[in-house]
Formats: C-alpha cells, structure tokens, sequence
C-alpha cells in the first residue's frame, strides 16, 4: 500500500521570527485578573453551574428537570 510518509529536512533554517511574547513581570497577578475577568462574565450572564460529581435519576424526566433548574436559562 502507498503510504504517506512524512519528509523532515534537517539541514533547512528556521525562518524570520515574527515578533516576541515577553513573559509577564507577575504571572500570579496575570492569573488573578483573568479569574476575576471570567468570574465577572458567568456572574454577568447568569449562569448557574452544576455542582461537581455524578448525578444519578430514575427517570429521564427527572433528569430532564434537574437540567432545567440547572441550565442555562435558569437564573441566579
């Protein structure tokens, strides 16, 4: 069968960088802003989130209603 193999050449350059990230001066603080940045927006638009683990119902109307107290359209 043809199979396709991949060519690596290593003898060919690295072409031109393009610009540099430079790290932050305080990555805790970084991290920080964005948790506070993402708790803003679920807070903002509504959301309820589940809580963690496995949920268990006899029936797939139990379930059914279970996600419509816990979904999207419910609201805070």
């Amino acid at each position: 069968m043809n199979e396709a193999r991949t060519v690596i050449n290593l003898e060919e350059t690295i072409g031109k960088t393009f610009g540099r990230r430079k790290p932050p001066t305080d990555p805790l603080r970084v991290a920080s802003d964005m948790n506070r940045l993402a708790t803003g927006l679920l807070n903002a638009s509504g959301h309820k989130l589940p809580r963690r683990g496995v949920f268990r119902f006899r029936t797939h109307e139990e379930a059914d209603q279970w996600m419509m107290t816990m979904g999207p359209e419910a609201k805070s």
